[in-house]
């Protein structure tokens, strides 16, 4: 999981490839664009993470990292501007999906509390991409659905997490403040 050992180099290799790729994507209908790396998968909410990151990050780059970055970020953004519709649709339905997976996993946490500690880090991700999605909506959507189930799922979330120290690579911690994003300070105990 790259989160749990960061890298600003993969990241950018990522980035890349994700925004090389947005269109067509972005009017498309398949919500998990295929992309050519082994690790992620296209969808705003990658993007999105990645970008926020890398930018609250950008002290730590060299200039040609800096200079990849200010060039996705502004590729991101025109294609955002020009699709804003389509890019807007993708992320709610990404949204929407991500929180019917995080609503599949709390039920799961109750049947089987092992299975709930061991499979933690790729919900903690997809919280935190809802969050950046949530963040990144354009002002004329209507969030009121989507802020409800992000409740319901954090109140499934607090009832199975146990606070612990920041679950990712200690370089991302400036990135994610505990009172914003609390899932990545906390995870569920293993059973007995």
């Amino acid at each position: 999981m790259a989160e749990v050992n960061y890298s600003i180099d993969l990241d950018l290799k990522e980035v890349k490839a994700m925004v090389d790729n947005l269109v067509p994507y972005i009017y498309e209908n398949e919500l998990y664009g295929k992309i050519n790396t082994d690790s992620a998968r296209l969808t705003p909410g990658s993007i999105l993470l990645r970008l926020r990151r890398l930018g609250l990050l950008r002290s730590q780059m060299n200039d040609a990292q800096a200079a990849q970055y200010d060039k996705l970020n502004a590729q991101n953004e025109s294609v955002r501007k020009e699709w804003a519709v389509a890019y807007g649709k993708k992320m709610v339905q990404e949204a929407e999906s991500r929180l019917r997976d995080l609503q599949t996993f709390i039920k799961e946490c109750k049947e089987d509390a092992k299975l709930c500690a061991n499979a933690y880090n790729p919900e903690a991700l997809r919280r935190t991409i809802v969050a950046e999605l949530i963040a990144g909506l354009p002002a004329d959507v209507d969030a009121s659905a989507l802020k409800a189930s992000v409740s319901a799922v954090d109140g499934g979330l607090r009832r199975n997490i146990r606070e612990t120290p920041f679950i990712w690579a200690q370089s991302l911690q400036a990135a994610y403040p505990q009172d914003t994003f609390w899932w990545l300070y906390g995870r569920p105990p293993q059973p007995d």
